[in-house]
């Protein structure tokens, strides 16, 4: 059944637009849910530079682990990151780019971007370095010194909050 659009026959099909430097977003949290089989031809087919938007990074072996572990992942966009270790050793020595963002925060940035809302509002960060800046989105290799780090976001009151 056609619904207007194109046919896939595969999942390394699915992927195939993929390129060095996209976006890919992924759902699933730790190892549930997740497009394993659309991740795993991503590591075979070794796209890289890629900026992965996800709950978290997956494990280990498994589910996003795949990319890091090829080091294919440039940025993570993520709102947990606590259950893989080859996550936290790229971080931590400066060859991973993290930008830890609140969960429900997420979910309305994808939606938000999938209908085009430039902006929004919530109370969620507030009054933290995900709201004034200031978070090391990435370290000098080799080094605790903070290479990038995040700027403060626009803030706004409504009703005295």
């Amino acid at each position: 059944m056609s619904r207007g659009f194109a046919q896939i026959l595969s999942a390394k099909e699915a992927v195939s637009h993929i390129k060095p430097g996209n976006t890919v977003l992924s759902g699933g949290f730790g190892i549930c849910g997740n497009p394993n089989t659309l991740i795993r031809h991503i590591a075979e087919q070794k796209i890289g530079n890629l900026t992965v938007v996800s709950n978290n990074a997956g494990t280990d072996s498994y589910g996003l682990g795949l990319l890091l572990n090829q080091r294919l992942v440039k940025r993570m966009i993520s709102s947990y990151v606590g259950e893989n270790a080859e996550f936290e050793r790229q971080y931590l020595n400066g060859e991973l780019e993290l930008e830890i963002t609140p969960q429900g925060t997420l979910a309305e940035k994808i939606r938000s971007g999938g209908k085009g809302i430039p902006a929004f509002w919530t109370p969620t960060g507030a009054n933290t370095l995900i709201e004034t800046g200031g978070f090391p989105i990435k370290f000098k290799q080799g080094s605790k010194e903070e290479e990038i780090v995040s700027k403060a976001k626009e803030s706004r009151i409504y009703k005295g909050e």
